[in-house]
């Protein structure tokens, strides 16, 4: 599965960077997260950084370990996971154009286990709702960036 948004941010790229890399203001600046503990690193995404987050999916909460795995800064990040059986991959590129940025975020689960690809069929069926906790994860960074 591989689910893509774009958005187009009214500020400098090296701003909306810094925000969507800020995870001691993550809490409060995404309405989705519920917590966020940093396992490791630092508040300011670099390569290896990790940490626990807790969403609400589906009306139970979940909380997922995440980690920065690429990162180059003003242009792009990359942060991946894995639960049951899945590996989660999220890119966020970042193209300054004219003083407004623009950012897509591409997310993709593949699943590694028999399980998993089993179950990754239904995983289709909630394909929509993902994508709307995508869009509202960035409107709400837009807002804070604006």
């Amino acid at each position: 599965m591989k689910i893509s948004q774009t958005i187009t941010i009214q500020a400098p790229v090296s701003h909306v960077f810094d925000v969507f890399t800020d995870l001691s203001q993550a809490k409060e600046h995404i309405s989705g997260i519920k917590e966020l503990e940093i396992i490791n690193g630092q508040e300011n995404m670099k390569v290896g950084t990790k940490w626990k987050e807790t969403r609400t999916m589906m009306g139970k909460d979940s909380t997922e370990t995440m980690w920065v795995s690429e990162l180059t800064q003003n242009t792009s990040y990359v942060v991946d996971a894995e639960s049951h059986g899945t590996k989660y991959r999220s890119y966020f590129t970042f193209i300054e154009k004219e003083g407004s940025t623009e950012v897509t975020w591409v997310f993709e689960g593949i699943p590694q286990t028999l399980p998993a690809k089993l179950m990754s069929i239904l995983g289709y069926l909630f394909s929509g709702s993902l994508k709307k906790m995508l869009a509202q994860d960035m409107n709400d960074l837009k807002i804070v960036c604006e």
